[in-house]
């Protein structure tokens, strides 16, 4: 059947439903289509499960972490019952969506998108032609290209299973794998992480990764670098996996081995040359619009978008973009230069702003103020030992260049860090004299880490 909309969004996760809603508010008619279940890597493989494991770990470390400090006796988790209380949250996403969208006007189809033209696409029956095309495709576990691949199981399924492996291996030293080995290691199980490279975690500060590393190793983690993967094979007993570097190479064994090795853009099935839709080696090629290069009528947002992290808020903002570029013309470029981002490990790390490494590619002048916070009461009050800040500021301006912290509740003061590089703040912003901040709290231990800083 034969169709015709002034938008056409692929993708239901966040990018592409803010789209699809605010340009039919705008009175476009809106189509939007998605293979998978409605709702996006976010809502049903992402931070809203995501989010249900981590807090059950984080019982589990606090509750060890206390012992001794008047509380006593074991807790546990029950896999099955917390993969419940994790649907709970995930099942009726996809119905209430899709309902969402029907009563907003928005005609729904389920299937594999590809273009036909620049302006068309097929899915299953129906051929849409539309005056745009937005690409919010999301993305999936990037190809391993090693013997035994189809052995490996998704990310994306870890969150679903019916029972927890005793031994897992995860594949990858990125925020998927360590935040599930976190997870499953309070669970119980024995857990490894291989990284193909020397270095884990690689977007945050490494002084800031090397404690989260030394964290893991204490519940339990078994974390390996220098390790590319080489093979998965079946045993008699499970599972054995092979990697290392040439006259290196070691075996582990597993009862279940994770992709937790990077996302690439979901675009292949798109036929993209067929739509004039240019792509490099990362993606879609966009402008700074989120504008094809190739196709004015095409828009690409959220992780689909290989130049963005694929973060859900950067996702939103990404779409407001593409909004408002469509209905007012090419107004609003992108700008990634300030996004703060969080691992759920136990405890979390969190980071905003320019790295040492970055400042120095950079050429950017700094001085760095480091410092352990395990000993303030916040932190000894819970029993976190692993608490602490690094902090680069510019040394004549005293603003703030980038945070990078450890320690419980790092993921909500990282945002106060954002907001002050984004709107050029000092360290003199941040003090008692500026701001009588709530105390006690976390957020309070910021006048801690910028008292030394500060001019008398």
């Amino acid at each position: 059947m034969e169709q015709e909309y002034d938008l056409v969004v692929i993708g239901t996760g966040v990018a592409g439903s803010d789209i699809a809603w605010h340009c039919r508010d705008a009175g476009m008619r809106v189509a939007i289509a998605d293979q998978r279940d409605y709702g996006g890597t976010c809502a049903l493989r992402g931070c809203v499960p995501k989010k249900a494991l981590a807090g059950a770990a984080e019982t589990v470390a606090r509750v060890s972490n206390q012992q001794g400090n008047g509380i006593s006796g074991d807790v546990s988790i029950d896999w099955p019952r917390l993969v419940a209380f994790v649907r709970s949250f995930t099942d009726p996403i996809p119905r209430r969506k899709e309902e969402g969208f029907q009563g907003a006007g928005i005609e729904t189809y389920h299937g594999s998108a590809r273009f036909i033209g620049p302006n068309r696409v097929v899915i299953g029956d129906d051929t849409l032609t539309a005056r745009y095309v937005v690409i919010a495709a999301g993305a999936h576990p990037r190809p391993l290209g090693v013997p035994g691949e189809d052995l490996v199981t998704p990310s994306d399924d870890f969150f679903y299973l019916e029972a927890l492996p005793e031994r897992i291996v995860f594949i990858g030293g990125g925020y998927i794998s360590f935040e599930f080995a976190h997870v499953a290691a309070r669970a119980g199980s024995s857990v490894t992480i291989l990284q193909r490279s020397g270095r884990v975690l690689s977007g945050f500060d490494p002084d800031i990764v090397d404690r989260v590393v030394l964290a893991s190793r204490e519940a339990g983690i078994d974390v390996r670098v220098d390790m590319p993967l080489l093979s998965v094979e079946k045993n008699a007993a499970g599972l054995r996996v092979r990697a290392g570097k040439k006259g290196q190479e070691k075996t582990f064994d597993a009862d279940m081995v994770v992709h937790g090795a990077g996302r690439v853009s979901a675009i292949e099935g798109l036929d993209l040359a067929a739509g004039g839709v240019e792509t490099d080696r990362r993606g879609i090629a966009v402008n700074e619009y989120l504008q094809s290069v190739s196709n004015p009528a095409v828009y690409v947002a959220g992780d689909a978008n290989a130049k963005s992290p694929q973060l859900t808020p950067v996702a939103v903002r990404d779409a407001h973009i593409v909004v408002d570029n469509i209905l007012h013309g090419n107004t609003r470029t992108a700008d990634y230069s300030v996004v703060p981002s969080a691992a759920f490990t136990t405890p979390p790390i969190a980071s905003v702003g320019l790295t040492e490494e970055a400042a120095k590619e950079r050429g950017i002048s700094y001085i760095v103020h480091a410092g352990d916070l395990s000993a303030r009461f916040t932190n000894r009050s819970t029993g976190e030992k692993h608490a602490g800040y690094k902090l680069l500021i510019d040394g004549d301006s005293h603003r703030v260049l980038g945070a990078h912290l450890i320690g419980p509740h790092v993921e909500e003061v990282i945002n106060v860090f954002a907001l002050v590089i984004r709107h050029n703040l000092t360290v003199e912003d941040l003090t008692l004299d500026a701001i009588p901040w709530a105390y006690p709290s976390h957020t309070y231990d910021i006048i801690h880490m910028v008292h030394p800083l500060v001019r008398k």
